[in-house]
């Protein structure tokens, strides 16, 4: 059955298509004889109580000189979609979340919402990997300076980061005899917008940070190890990391048994866990990515995966 698929996305004319996971499954939706339709960005809107936004009829294509073909934008009432894959990239800012309030209108309505919006709320990616303490490293998130200057003394070599940060942005290593400590706390606190996340340093992040896609719960059986290159501790693709392919481990394979019901029971459909040596550091549930690098590299078809959960779920 041919559905009306939509697409909430960042500009499709600058995404790099060998490695976009929105992309992967555009092109699977669309072999799959699907109607792809492209939502404008920043045009969710509602009429009454009636959610829309303006878009266009999408055609995808695997080629870097030209990836994509647009047909005039119109105003378009989100409930004529049958599934809407919401990709829009982090941060989790005001206009974020006033697009998750409009797609929830629209999955009141009936049009299926993937990921959940309600759970694009609610989970915030470093946050939510903590309701799984069993799976995690020693970890404080916390606005005062003096808490989380303790724990660092006490664990003697921490990443500090932002709650809201991606791509490895503004993530820093400090110990506890590092006299850029505070500074580095002020520079995360800022004016009291809010708390930092101080976790534990795993040296294991030297054999990688394991990218671990979940559909509809269940794990791929291959990771992305993306390996910090040169002096950078970061193994993040988009701060430099070298992204290599491997099957999981059974601790693996655990972590995400621990987690992937839950993620079900949110409507959680297509998640990223972040594993570094045998802890979990954070659930990505916005836009995880990685699915085109596991696909070159072991011959997998993930958004195919993706896309057999969703037409088994509408039915």
């Amino acid at each position: 059955m041919a559905l009306d698929v939509a697409v909430l996305m960042d500009p499709i004319e600058h995404i790099k298509i060998k490695k976009d996971s929105t992309f992967a499954m555009l092109l699977e939706a669309q072999h799959r004889g699907h109607r792809v339709g492209y939502l404008e960005p920043g045009s969710l809107a509602m009429r009454g109580g009636v959610p829309e936004a303006r878009s266009a009829r999408l055609r995808v294509r695997d080629d870097p000189s030209g990836w994509h073909e647009l047909d005039p934008f119109e105003a378009t009432a989100l409930t004529d979609f049958d599934v809407i894959l919401m990709r829009r990239d982090p941060p989790v800012d005001a206009s974020y979340l006033h697009d998750t309030h409009i797609l929830s209108r629209a999955a009141e309505l009936g049009t299926h919402v993937v990921n959940d919006p309600t759970g694009l709320r609610d989970m915030n990616e470093k946050l939510f990997a903590l309701h799984f303490p069993q799976c995690c490293p020693p970890t404080l998130v916390s606005a005062r300076m003096d808490d989380l200057v303790a724990f660092v003394k006490d664990c003697g070599d921490c990443v500090l980061k932002p709650l809201d940060g991606m791509g490895g942005r503004s993530i820093f290593r400090s110990r506890a005899d590092d006299p850029n400590l505070k500074v580095i706390l002020e520079t995360l606190l800022g004016s009291g917008e809010g708390p930092a996340l101080a976790q534990k340093f795993q040296p294991e992040i030297s054999e990688g940070d394991k990218r671990i896609l979940l559909v509809n719960g269940e794990p791929v059986p291959y990771c992305l190890a993306r390996i910090p290159q040169g002096t950078d501790f970061r193994g993040n693709l988009a701060a430099g990391g070298r992204g290599e392919a491997r099957p999981l481990s059974d601790r693996d394979r655990w972590i995400a048994a621990e987690v992937g019901p839950e993620l079900v029971r949110r409507g959680m459909w297509f998640v990223g866990l972040d594993v570094i040596g045998s802890v979990l550091t954070e659930i990505n549930v916005t836009s995880p990515t990685c699915i085109r690098e596991i696909d070159a590299q072991c011959g997998t078809r993930i958004a195919s995966t993706l896309f057999d959960c969703i037409e088994a779920r509408i039915g």
